[in-house]
């Protein structure tokens, strides 16, 4: 096997010495089940065309490792603003993303939806903004429909919109960074926009779903910037998360429940730890030659089954579980209510971070589990009261004695 490899204080580029200037825009990413089998790569290996793709000209055409010149490049200091949502799971990436960035001797602002003194900036992450500011960094809360206004002036190297989930409301921010002079902009869309697939797990270059939401805004900004990188993340865990994934799990395990799993039982999915999640933005952020026109799955590269699931947190907890599946269609409209994930095979795998940007994971899901059953004990979720009436229908159709 050939191996590339560079010191720890410079990285890597490939640049195309074989494309001319009127030939068209070439990308590494996406393309369909793309797969540099022959190579293994350092983790500060990165890999760059020369030419900035336009969605409209990104291509299929494989892409050979003879195609590129190696130049070094260093990391800079880079001035960064966060344009981070406040609710849902998406939040807890841009507390994390913020001080992975300032740890690393960045310059951090982070501009949150909403107001200051709102109540949901009493729950986790936003609770945890101290330590942002402890680290050096800036918090700013504001309406990015505004952004100009409410930044007053100041300007960016990078920006990240954490926020968006459409054109009408990543666009503004993706104008005014281009009007401010940033040099880079990076989006965190979703890989729930892949169509399913018959040949699981999805890499990037597979086929999204026209009608989504977030393929408006992706192709918005890489038609609009000159340096661009997007985000694909799916089911995330870590200290400060508000939405509940493995909480649901813990809810009905601690409570000596049946936990209602949907079809088999065999789905696969992913769960990644967020701290995974912004490691990679920040070696975007220190390799945006290698990021730039790329296409990046922002996963773990381990699946779980959802009874795995089940069983991990069960284990984290110290406690047995009990398993039972149905049928969601029996259960009509509550379906979509019942169950945290998707009721098929959902999952992806980070082959671009892997091979662009030299990333590696660190998520160890049994470990991070007994990390957050540890704090779902310590706030008190263990002992609150909790109705189940939509497992209580499920249930009752099966016809299976609850624990009272």
């Amino acid at each position: 096997m050939a191996t590339l490899s560079c010191s720890s204080s410079s990285a890597l580029l490939f640049t195309s010495s074989s494309q001319s200037s009127n030939s068209p825009a070439i990308s590494l990413f996406p393309l369909p089940r793309l797969s540099f089998s022959n190579f293994s790569f350092s983790s500060s290996l990165s890999i760059s065309p020369i030419s900035r793709p336009s969605a409209s000209a990104i291509s299929s055409r494989r892409v050979s490792i003879s195609d590129f010149n190696v130049v070094k490049v260093t990391a800079e200091k880079r001035k960064v603003l966060i344009v981070n949502t406040n609710s849902g799971g998406h939040a807890v990436i841009g507390f994390y993303f913020a001080k992975e960035l300032l740890s690393s001797g960045h310059d951090v602002t982070i501009l949150t939806v909403g107001e200051e003194s709102s109540d949901k900036m009493k729950k986790p992450p936003f609770s945890r903004f101290s330590e942002i500011v402890s680290g050096g960094g800036k918090t700013v809360w504001g309406d990015p429909a505004d952004i100009g206004k409410v930044l007053n002036g100041s300007s960016f190297d990078v920006v990240l919109d954490n926020n968006g989930k459409d054109l009408e409301t990543v666009g503004p921010v993706v104008d005014w960074a281009k009007s401010n002079g940033a040099k880079q902009f990076l989006y965190i869309s979703s890989a729930g926009i892949y169509k399913p697939t018959d040949e699981p797990p999805h890499v990037e270059g597979d086929t999204v779903k026209a009608d989504a939401s977030h393929v408006g805004a992706e192709k918005y900004i890489a038609d609009t910037f000159g340096n661009w990188g997007i985000f694909r993340p799916q089911y995330m865990i870590g200290s400060g998360n508000n939405k509940d994934c493995e909480e649901w799990f813990f809810d009905r395990i601690v409570r000596g429940r049946p936990v209602p799993i949907p079809g088999s039982g065999m789905q696969l999915t992913n769960i990644s730890h967020v701290r995974d999640l912004s490691s990679m933005l920040t070696l975007a952020v220190e390799k945006p030659d290698a990021a730039n026109g790329n296409i990046f799955n922002c996963v773990s590269d381990r699946a779980v089954t959802l009874d795995g699931m089940a069983k991990l947190c069960a284990k984290a907890a110290g406690l047995p579980v009990e398993i039972v599946h149905y049928d969601p269609k029996s259960i009509g409209s509550d379906a979509k209510k019942a169950f945290p994930f998707r009721n098929m095979h959902f999952y992806a795998e980070p082959r671009a971070a892997k091979e662009i940007l030299g990333w590696q994971g660190t998520t160890n899901l049994p470990e991070d589990l007994k990390e957050r059953y540890e704090e779902y004990v310590k706030i008190g979720r263990d002992k609150k009261e909790i109705k189940f009436e939509i497992d209580d229908k499920i249930i009752e159709s099966l016809k299976v004695p609850v624990a009272v």
